[in-house]
């Protein structure tokens, strides 16, 4: 059945009737085509060993309709040692096209005992992708949730990335960007847990740089928060959450992992997972996960045993990321303040 419209937070088909398996990536426009990129958590249910099964694409022309192109990077289930077997903790695939080679550039981020990118390069934006490097860890940090940006008036990239579970960092990439170089400067420093900024997102619009982030907390939702800056490399000034409405406080029960910009018009798009669409949060249950976090590093903080084990049960809840859904939103703007409201049903004719 065709889809007429985008319904955020419902289960989302692609073309054959399954579920769109497009996780923690974002959207590209090439050559009048959008292609939707992400994990692949189609083997993910409770309990599997498998993380993510490779990097899916999807085609479309309308945003609502999505054709499965397959995957462009395919897991090595054969190979225990390799990045890419099924059982390596692969997350937000971002791919960039740098002016310089032509080549597509693929950031891998592994969420493991020592965090860091794999980083592969294709002729083409479905690939096939060659691996280049298989760990690298910028500045020697461990690396955590990242976006990649492309300059357009210079064809210089950038790097933002959330480093050792404490910091932000926004770097430039090398010429043929597959590392980064130079000096890096902080969006974020010094902040712990569940304060430190995962989903790390860029946006640019009207000269302005917009850098959109969660808390940390595992899959479990919180708040968002946005920070601006007038210079790619900042300094950043924090705004505050861009879901203005949202009486969850859990950014709608998603994250976003992705922000693009309409091929025909200057509106944006938020596009976000929902990784527990059968658990979502309230705002008193968030307020608890932040404050019990928060108290192990923060003595002073108070907490029963009753919301410590309400927080526990929260976070070490097997979660089924093959049902995952998405919530896509448009973005407005209330001045410089980026504003992302709740829709039931809309279409990108809408906007």
């Amino acid at each position: 059945m065709k889809n007429d419209a985008i319904y955020p937070g419902r289960p989302w088909l692609d073309t054959h009737g399954r579920r769109i398996q497009a996780h923690g990536g974002c959207v590209y426009h090439e050559d009048g085509v959008y292609y939707w990129i992400g994990e692949n958590k189609q083997f993910t249910h409770k309990g599997s060993k498998v993380w993510t099964w490779g990097v899916s694409a999807y085609s479309s022309t309308d945003l609502m309709n999505w054709r499965d192109e397959g995957l462009i990077i395919p897991p090595v289930p054969w190979d225990k040692k390799s990045p890419l077997h099924p059982n390596r903790r692969l997350d937000r695939p971002h791919i960039i096209r740098c002016p310089q080679t032509g080549k597509y550039v693929a950031w891998l981020k592994y969420s493991e005992k020592s965090s860091y990118f794999t980083i592969l390069t294709a002729d083409a934006l479905l690939g096939p992708y060659t691996m280049v490097m298989p760990f690298y860890q910028p500045y020697g940090k461990s690396s955590g949730d990242f976006d990649l940006a492309l300059d357009e008036n210079t064809g210089e990239g950038y790097l933002f990335v959330e480093t050792d579970h404490t910091d932000c960092i926004v770097c430039r990439l090398n010429a043929d960007f597959t590392a980064a170089e130079g000096e890096y400067r902080y969006v974020y420093q010094n902040i712990l847990p569940p304060w430190t900024r995962e989903g790390i997102t860029h946006m640019e619009c009207g000269g302005k740089h917009y850098i959109f982030s969660s808390g940390m907390t595992g899959y479990t939702p919180n708040p968002s928060e946005v920070a601006v800056s007038d210079q790619w490399m900042g300094p950043y000034t924090v705004l505050g959450d861009p879901h203005t409405d949202d009486p969850s406080r859990a950014s709608f029960n998603s994250q976003i992992s992705g922000i693009f910009k309409l091929a025909d018009r200057d509106r944006y798009i938020a596009a976000a997972d929902r990784w527990m669409p059968d658990a979502l949060m309230t705002a008193g249950e968030v307020d608890v996960i932040y404050r019990a976090i928060a108290a192990r590093s923060d003595k002073s903080i108070r907490v029963t045993a009753r919301e410590k084990l309400q927080m526990a049960r929260r976070m070490t809840m097997q979660v089924d990321t093959s049902i995952a859904d998405y919530v896509w939103l448009p973005i407005r703007f209330d001045g410089e303040m980026p504003v992302i409201e709740w829709r039931e049903r809309w279409t990108p004719d809408e906007l």
